[in-house]
């Protein structure tokens, strides 16, 4: 048996099928990366795509400090500043009071950053309904449900460098 509970055949099978998973995954970031740089160079809106990740944060989880955004994002403190500075030079996002620590600001976004988001959200959507729109229904749901399954399992669970015992 295995560290992970498993005989060496199911094991075998299980990093293979990983194996399988992780090449489709890494296809899958290529082509959205190639799809977000079509797009960001036909947007209106002139914001970098880092911008868009920083106004997705302040719409879906409310006002944040600019520490807490480089964090979620994985990103230095001072892209994050430069990237605010161009949200907040287009009147998507503004600097308010903290109102835990009033000598601190916190960024939010303002009802055109809303709106422009939403805009966005809308055209992603009609994208993704085109591609899905020979899938039946219940294929469409189940890679919804997996997905955020997957998703949930990465959210929880550290990666480790080393081979299990």
């Amino acid at each position: 048996m295995t560290a992970a509970g498993l005989d060496p055949t199911a094991a075998a099978v299980a990093l293979d099928d990983a194996d399988r998973l992780g090449a489709e995954l890494v296809r899958f970031v290529r082509l959205i990366n190639r799809t977000k740089t079509q797009l960001s160079k036909h947007g209106p809106d002139g914001l970098e795509r880092l911008a868009y990740s920083v106004l997705f944060c302040l719409v879906h989880d409310g006002p944040q400090r600019t520490g807490k955004l480089a964090e979620q994002l994985h990103s230095e403190i001072s892209t994050i500043s430069r990237q605010t500075r161009s949200l907040v030079e287009h009147g998507l996002i503004e600097r308010r009071a903290d109102p835990i620590d009033g000598r601190a600001c916190v960024l939010a976004a303002t009802a055109e950053g809303v709106r422009v988001f939403e805009r966005n959200r809308r055209h992603r959507n009609l994208w993704i309904a085109q591609l899905l729109a020979d899938w039946p229904i219940e294929e469409r749901s189940a890679l919804t449900d997996l997905l955020s399954r997957f998703n949930t399992a990465i959210e929880t669970t550290q990666p480790r460098m080393t081979e299990p015992q």
